[in-house]
């Protein structure tokens, strides 16, 4: 598995900003306000040589006086439990404080590799101003600044130099169809399961959250050899506990890291709730195919599958890729469409064109239909290929990627899809400076010299 790196801490001390600034996209909400982040986030990163996964919390009160504080605690608990390394973020600006030093005999208990960061830092007067962290008998204080950059590297570093050679995940060879079940409790993944590999794997019972762990399963399917994942529910931030089921969320989001295709279960009978929302999102995050299996579809009367269908797509507006099926576990009804659905997929990402015929299509694209110009600049497409497959990637070279707006990005990949297919698959699209303009002498004497 990845190594797991939990960024912990009090309120206000910078986390997300740390989090922002290590994963290179704003997934966490950003506000100066104290108690901004509510729930665990998630992402799959790649520091300098290993890829991580990244955790944002929210602030540690060791004694929390309510309800949010307490469940908060409680994230932060299941993190620090499932964590590898700690990342436990001070403010250099407000100085140390009594919660910082109940932090940090919380976090000595543990047992795990702490790096204590010392956040805002933006200059050299400031960096002199943190030595008072050291009576939290965690080491050396690193001085960071995840606005300005500083101190990101040597940070890096020092994670890196944490992981264990056997916690590094080694390039899969697997050439197996992965497919992980998931969804919220009790909607029914296990009996799924169970009733498409024929036989009992998994425990079924009606009590939510049965399935403790991951579950992997072998199976044939025709000359197919696919390996099913089933995971423990993912609960609704209000109503985890803290305990074993509640420290399952982790290996439940390692498990849509592992798979190709995730089998989102939705329970026909609750139709779609904000949690299949949040889930199908850690889904298309990871750049995974997707299935929407509404089990249960048998408790449902009078309701048509494709006025249901539309309101899952309404719903969940950027899966519109995804194919939904209508099943019953119990009654065995819909569930020999599953396999062959996911087979589809998996050709889907498989899929590979030449340079020119993407570069073509682009740039055509473009020209029908230029975005808009940001003050006097414009974007421009100097060149566009596929890097990759499962999932399919693309890069852009532009003049600017800070020009490239998310709905002239969407607008790209629906031409993608319109053109090639990718039917209930995500498609990764990446966007990269491009050096425009003719090279220096020296430029070209360097790369003459490198070519010898």
């Amino acid at each position: 598995m990845k190594p797991v790196i939990a960024i912990v801490g009090r309120a206000n001390v910078g986390k997300s900003a740390l989090f922002n600034r290590l994963t290179g996209e704003k997934l966490s909400i950003v506000e100066d306000l104290p108690g901004t982040t509510r729930d665990r986030i998630f992402a799959d990163t790649t520091l300098d040589q290993h890829e991580v996964t990244l955790i944002d919390t929210g602030g540690l009160d060791p004694l929390p006086v309510s309800t949010i504080d307490t469940k908060i605690r409680n994230q932060i608990e299941a993190a620090i439990t499932e964590a590898d390394i700690i990342i436990f973020l001070v403010d250099s600006r407000s100085g140390i404080l009594p919660t910082d030093f109940k932090i940090a005999v919380m976090l000595r208990k543990s047992d795990k590799p702490i790096i204590l960061a010392a956040s805002k830092v933006d200059n050299t007067q400031q960096e002199l101003q943190i030595h008072d962290f050291y009576q939290l008998g965690l080491g050396t204080p690193l001085p960071v600044s995840a606005q300005h950059g500083r101190g990101i590297v040597a940070l890096v570093e020092k994670i890196e130099s944490l992981i264990p050679e056997n916690q590094i995940e080694p390039a899969s060879s697997d050439s197996r169809l992965k497919l992980a079940i998931v969804g919220r409790p009790n909607a029914g993944k296990s009996m799924l399961l169970n009733t498409i590999i024929g036989n009992e794997r998994a425990i079924v019972d009606s009590i939510a959250g049965t399935t403790r762990d991951a579950i992997d399963t072998n199976f044939q399917y025709n000359d197919q050899n696919i390996l099913l994942i089933d995971t423990a529910g993912i609960r609704h931030k209000g109503h985890r506990s803290i305990g074993i089921e509640y420290y399952s969320l982790i290996r439940s989001l390692r498990a849509i890291s592992r798979c190709d295709i995730a089998l989102l279960v939705i329970d026909a009978a609750e139709s779609v709730t904000a949690q299949d929302i949040h889930i199908a999102g850690y889904i298309r995050e990871a750049y995974k195919g997707l299935i929407i299996v509404v089990n249960k579809w048998d408790l449902v009367v009078g309701q048509k599958p494709a006025v249901f269908e539309r309101m899952v797509k309404e719903r969940i507006k950027f899966i519109s890729h995804a194919p939904v099926l209508f099943v019953s576990s119990k009654e065995r009804t819909g569930i020999d469409k599953i396999i062959p659905e996911a087979m589809k997929i998996w050709l889907e990402r498989q899929k590979q064109f030449p340079d020119g015929v993407i570069d073509k299509l682009i740039k055509g694209t473009f020209e029908e239909h230029a975005p808009p110009r940001k003050g006097l600049r414009r974007l421009k497409i100097i060149r566009a290929y596929q890097d990759g497959i499962n999932p399919p990637s693309f890069s852009f070279l532009v003049n600017d990627p800070e020009l490239v707006h998310f709905s002239y990005k969407r607008y790209l990949e629906n031409r993608l899809r319109h053109t090639f297919g990718f039917s209930g698959t995500a498609l990764q699209l990446k966007f990269k400076k491009a050096w425009i303009g003719k090279p220096s002498t020296k430029r070209l004497k360097r790369s003459k010299q490198g070519n010898r």
